[in-house]
């Protein structure tokens, strides 16, 4: 018993008020998701403990003990990704608290950034698109709707966060284009081909206001008439994936990197795609290319006589 009301005072004071603060920067002047939030207070509370175990203070760290976390991380089996993501977060809090003059000395000013393995997003061909993007039956309420994002997610390639906090002032059919909201609040301007206007337009003739319970002005409302959650869209996902038969596992931007890589497979502008993602940075898009190089190499050592 004694050790349970241990553990749990540990884990009340994980969250130290210096954390607090720094996710409340992130909040006001960063304007980061709730997703991206809870990644750096996550990364934060799992070195806190780290350190509570060593009876060091967070803001008392220096390079020795930031060096020992990162071994228990290797030692403990992390993804070198999630190293990375890890050192990344605490070389953040401990600029801010630089900054802030909350600290004499910046223990991460020596660390070195691991390099995370470069790994080739997962993606669809042409005809498993098409097959995923044809599951949907568009008489049934739910699957109209369903058919509609899934159109939409590949067409424009924006994240399912994005897609499932669309609003109807959003969206400009007549036009064929749709105004993302971002990470960070950053707006950009995204077309739309043909058949994903069609699909929209067929869902709110015939679907939406029947999925509707209130005045809300969300573009796909659940079934219980409010925004829907990115996890409800996932399992959707998921859902439409094992009806078509696609063998591969597939994640939630499964869709969004088979837009980029089709369109740097038939020519594509890398800054075109770039703009149309959302990347702020170039080098973050430029993983398309080793994708569509890849698929390049498979096609020729499939089909070629000497490959």
């Amino acid at each position: 018993m004694q050790s349970n009301a241990v553990n749990r005072e540990k884990e009340s004071t994980l969250e130290h008020p210096l954390i607090i603060q720094f996710i409340d920067m992130l909040w006001l002047e960063a304007g980061l998701s709730d997703n991206t939030l809870n990644s750096y207070r996550s990364d934060l509370k799992s070195f806190r403990h780290f350190l509570l175990n060593h009876n060091i203070d967070i803001d008392k760290a220096d390079y020795g003990i930031i060096e020992r976390f990162q071994s228990s991380l290797v030692n403990l089996g992390r993804a070198k990704s999630t190293i990375t993501r890890m050192v990344s977060s605490l070389r953040r809090f401990y600029n801010f608290l630089q900054y802030n003059q909350l600290i004499a000395v910046n223990p991460m000013a020596k660390i070195v950034m691991p390099k995370a393995d470069k790994k080739l997003p997962k993606t669809l061909s042409q005809l498993q698109v098409e097959a995923l993007l044809s599951a949907p039956d568009i008489d049934d309420v739910i699957e109209c709707r369903d058919h509609a994002m899934l159109e939409l997610l590949y067409a424009t390639g924006m994240r399912v966060t994005e897609l499932v906090s669309l609003t109807m002032a959003q969206i400009s059919l007549q036009q064929g284009v749709i105004r993302v909201v971002g990470k960070g609040n950053k707006e950009r301007l995204v077309p739309i081909g043909e058949p994903a206007v069609d699909a929209i337009a067929h869902y709110i003739k015939h679907t939406r206001n029947t999925l509707l319970k209130n005045s809300s002005d969300v573009l796909f409302p659940s079934k219980r008439g409010v925004q829907m959650t990115r996890q409800t869209f996932w399992h959707r996902i998921k859902h439409y994936a094992v009806r078509a038969n696609i063998g591969i596992d597939l994640s939630p931007h499964t869709l969004r990197h088979a837009f980029a890589t089709h369109l740097v497979n038939h020519g594509a502008d890398l800054r075109v795609v770039q703009l149309l993602l959302g990347h702020s940075d170039l080098s973050t898009t430029q993983i398309y290319t080793h994708v569509a190089k890849a698929r390049l190499q498979e096609l020729h050592q499939l089909h070629h006589p000497r490959a």
